[in-house]
């Protein structure tokens, strides 16, 4: 027999839920009917949800015996709860996807296929366009990824998907990655192995609301960047010889019109410019170098990615 477990981290989808349910099991059933050695089982985790996530959890635990589901006990994000599942899941395969049905079940079996037949590793999801996304968050995406790859030896694929289909190999690699600072989509690429992408359309969610708002989404991107890449370092670099050049010419400017010229230095307007320039470059860079240090603070630290506070094993007590 072969077991599939398939992640769903959970973020306030009470009312996805039972349309998620009942489309996965469709395509559980499919699949078994293809493959008789095939198990499956079901991994919710519950991020912390404020609404009824929980309750309907534990009714569906009840109802099927292979729906399982660990709750946290506050919201720890999205990464901790696909890093959760990765950690308790039991199969020989491992999918990851969405509630909100913006991963499609029906291209389970096809990821299937590939992993098992075809040699590849990992089978994930690449979305083509973005429709339903405002023009701005869509361009911003696309710059992310470009600017992404050009700073980081780890490429990232534009529109790569966190729904994907992965070999036990490949899960316990990423789980050798248990830093607490994550950003999945770098960590997939760096560990490797052969993926194929399967590419479709944007999907809208079946119901509910998301809540990746476009500040999240830009905080995330900057995970992203501080994680896979020492870029910004250089940048700094950069800058303090970019100013120390200006300033050099500036130097060279005033000395030859006061001795050639005979003009006069106006002292204030440019000792208020001088400082202001030299004072945001000096804030800007501490920035960039106040980031890497508060990740390798919270990295010192060790303290736990999740913490778990109830599971489907509370429901037997």
């Amino acid at each position: 027999m072969e077991l599939i477990s398939i992640i769903v981290p959970c973020y306030n989808e009470q009312e996805v839920l039972p349309l998620f349910y009942n489309e996965i099991t469709k395509t559980m059933n499919k699949m078994k009917a293809n493959n008789p050695q095939l198990e499956f089982e079901l991994l919710f985790v519950n991020d912390g949800s404020k609404d009824s996530t929980l309750e309907k959890l534990r009714e569906l635990a009840k109802e099927s015996s292979n729906v399982r589901y660990i709750s946290f006990s506050r919201n720890f994000g999205k990464e901790a709860g696909m890093f959760a599942g990765l950690q308790n899941a039991r199969g020989d395969y491992v999918v990851i996807m969405d509630a909100d049905l913006q991963h499609p079940p029906k291209f389970i079996p096809e990821m299937y296929d590939y992993v098992k037949n075809q040699g590849y590793d990992c089978a994930a999801t690449r979305r083509i366009t973005r429709a339903g996304e405002s023009k701005i968050r869509s361009w911003f995406a696309r710059k992310f990824y470009k600017i992404m790859n050009k700073i980081s030896h780890t490429e990232i694929v534009d529109g790569a998907q966190d729904f994907r289909f992965m070999t036990r190999q490949m899960v316990n690699a990423i789980l050798e990655m248990n830093e607490y600072n994550r950003f999945s989509k770098g960590i997939f690429s760096w560990v490797g192995f052969n993926t194929k992408y399967i590419e479709y359309e944007n999907v809208e969610r079946a119901a509910g609301t998301t809540a990746w708002s476009f500040k999240n989404l830009f905080f995330y991107s900057l995970e992203g960047i501080f994680a896979f890449s020492t870029a910004p370092l250089a940048l700094a670099s950069l800058l303090g010889i970019l100013s120390c050049l200006v300033a050099f010419i500036i130097i060279v400017v005033i000395i030859i019109k006061t001795l050639a010229f005979g003009e006069n230095v106006q002292g204030y307007p440019t000792i208020v410019c001088a400082i202001f320039f030299v004072g945001g470059l000096q804030l800007f860079c501490i920035g960039i170098l106040g980031q890497y240090l508060s990740k390798t603070y919270l990295e010192t630290k060790k303290r736990p990615i999740y913490i778990i506070k109830e599971t489907e094993e509370n429901l037997k007590k």
